[in-house]
């Protein structure tokens, strides 16, 4: 079956729908990382998790130069050539800069993301949605 919008593939399970949309909200919105890098790192993510309808949302603008942000953006590299087998090297990085709350929020965001991109490539959502 071709699904060609999110909503339409969660809707098919109502229950979960606003736990569903809560979640990404929150983690999409300013915390301890801003929403603007935050979608910087969605549009990283979609390039490589398979989900067109992810990748027509827009490409990285690669405009977020600042230590903070490279080392999420590099996160997110490694992430994706490594998935869970993130090198200790790379957490020590981030923990030199960064505070443990935008660690967690920045490895969050990455795997809920992710999650919602595979989901979306599965399904082959593409970017003809209503």
């Amino acid at each position: 079956i071709l699904v060609r919008h999110f909503s339409t593939v969660i809707r098919t399970q109502l229950k979960y729908t606003k736990i569903w949309n809560d979640l990404a909200n929150l983690l999409s919105d300013d915390g301890a990382l801003s929403k603007e890098l935050k979608e910087e790192l969605r549009r990283i993510l979609a390039q490589e998790n398979g989900c067109l309808y992810c990748k027509a949302k827009g490409s990285p603008s690669n405009e977020y130069q600042d230590e903070k942000s490279l080392l999420c953006t590099g996160f997110v590299e490694v992430y994706l050539k490594t998935k869970e087998n993130v090198p200790e090297s790379t957490i020590q990085l981030l923990k030199n800069v960064m505070t443990n709350k935008e660690i967690i929020e920045l490895i969050t965001f990455t795997l809920f993301t992710t999650a919602q991109q595979h989901l979306g490539a599965i399904l082959k959502l593409s970017s003809e949605t209503n």
